[in-house]
């Protein structure tokens, strides 16, 4: 049985793989055309910054390839030599405790090149070593404090029901809508200073179109995102009384407040046309795969690994596998997504207008240097969200692609 699951991942690795170079041969070919969307000094900027993070992600894939084997083969055998205690539930604790502690140990020359070099190098990253140790420290806690208290709980579930996977799934279905509820908090807490708006303007724009659409929330917030990041973004986080409006500090900077209330329009649209239900039931389901699957193995793949068929090995494997399943299933819930973006598009162009919603994206692009252009076969496998020509085309609003102005584009004449 362990031989399918190898050649799984191997199937994995290798459209992985093939995307990737797809992507970067892609890119490098587009980014010597006439610039689209993004500014003449940032289209090329943009598909550097593109290839080198694909690269990256190419040297990311080989070495967690090696890391992956290295684990099935003698890795788990030898950690669960080690940790030899009696009882399951702390055993299982201990013994996923250290497994994500040393894949995070291994991962993290990665991660340090990436924050460090290349999203400095591209003007991104404004984190510092402080900052950085100080969120690694918070995380960390979080991680061993209510991470061990889940691991704990599947466990002991594992460890006394025989159809565990049907309780397994209901609880951490209602931890993850636990901690939905509780992120927006979390951050306050712990990582983000959440202010209320200084400009009172925008909060009263903000709260009419809230109420407009019958939102209601804890109140509209600004964060210090640019402590660690100058990219623009902002959300809505949190769940039932929780649920708050919260905009990074460098989105308010760069954007009009016609172009804020048209992005948060979109976002609305979500809300209106019932996305994150959906979604939440999306999600419900792939678990409740997820947790029939893993739940129902036999014997034969944990005496190929080496490992006892009980609740730490259990967690693993299904951590282990569980991303190759989720790969799979993406293009279909990609497809989903995209399509609800264009129906969140079109309410929120509905709330404000078209031409402000436009005008944010295309300073959303630029100032993120999001490179317009990929290979369709990337798109159709790592895009959630439709690439940003096919929004304008959405949206009556084309893009001159022959045009020595990127930014130059026209709405239809019934806009």
């Amino acid at each position: 049985m362990l031989e399918s699951f190898i050649i799984g991942y191997c199937i994995y690795f290798v459209i992985n793989i093939y995307t990737s170079f797809m992507q970067i041969a892609y890119v490098q070919k587009a980014k010597k055309l006439k610039p689209v969307i993004l500014n003449d000094d940032k289209y090329e900027i943009a598909g550097n910054y593109s290839i080198e993070k694909e690269k990256l992600t190419l040297a990311s894939s080989f070495y967690e390839f090696v890391i992956f084997f290295a684990w099935i083969s003698v890795g788990l055998e030898y950690l669960d030599s080690q940790i030899t205690v009696d009882s399951l539930w702390l055993k299982a604790v201990i013994f996923v405790d250290v497994f994500i502690i040393i894949n995070w140990v291994l991962g993290l020359p990665f991660e340090l090149h990436k924050t460090f070099n290349l999203d400095k190098k591209y003007e991104f990253s404004n984190m510092t070593a402080s900052l950085y140790i100080k969120d690694t420290i918070k995380s960390g806690m979080l991680f061993l404090i209510f991470g061990s208290a889940v691991i704990a709980g599947i466990s002991l579930i594992i460890e006394n029901f025989d159809s565990w996977w049907i309780y397994g799934f209901v609880f951490i279905f209602a931890v993850i809508i636990l901690i939905n509820m509780l992120y927006p908090i979390i951050r306050d807490k712990m990582f983000d200073k959440f202010e209320k708006l200084k400009d009172k303007e925008l909060e009263v724009k903000i709260e009419k179109l809230l109420a407009a659409v019958d939102f209601k929330s804890s109140g509209v917030f600004s964060i210090d995102a640019s402590k660690r990041d100058n990219r623009l973004n902002a959300y809505f986080g949190g769940l039932g009384s929780t649920k708050r409006v919260v905009l990074y500090d460098t989105l308010i900077a760069k954007l009009s407040h016609n172009e804020l209330l048209a992005v948060l329009g979109h976002e609305l649209g979500h809300f209106k046309n019932g996305d994150i239900l959906k979604n939440i039931g999306i999600m419900g389901f792939v678990m409740f795969v997820f947790f029939a699957f893993f739940g129902n193995l036999s014997d034969e793949l944990f005496l190929q690994m080496h490992v006892s068929n009980e609740p730490y090995a259990i967690i693993i494997v299904f951590m282990m596998f569980s991303p190759i399943l989720s790969f799979f299933l993406m293009p279909l819930i990609s497809v989903i997504s995209r399509h609800n973006e264009y129906a969140a598009d079109e309410f929120g162009s509905n709330l404000s207008s078209k031409k402000d919603l436009v005008s944010a994206l295309l300073k959303l692009a630029n100032e993120n240097k999001s490179f317009p252009l990929s290979h369709p076969l990337y798109v159709f496998f790592y895009y959630s969200h439709p690439p940003l020509i096919e929004r304008f085309k959405e949206l009556d609003y084309d893009i001159h692609q022959d045009s020595d102005d990127a930014l130059k584009g026209s709405f239809k004449a019934n806009d």
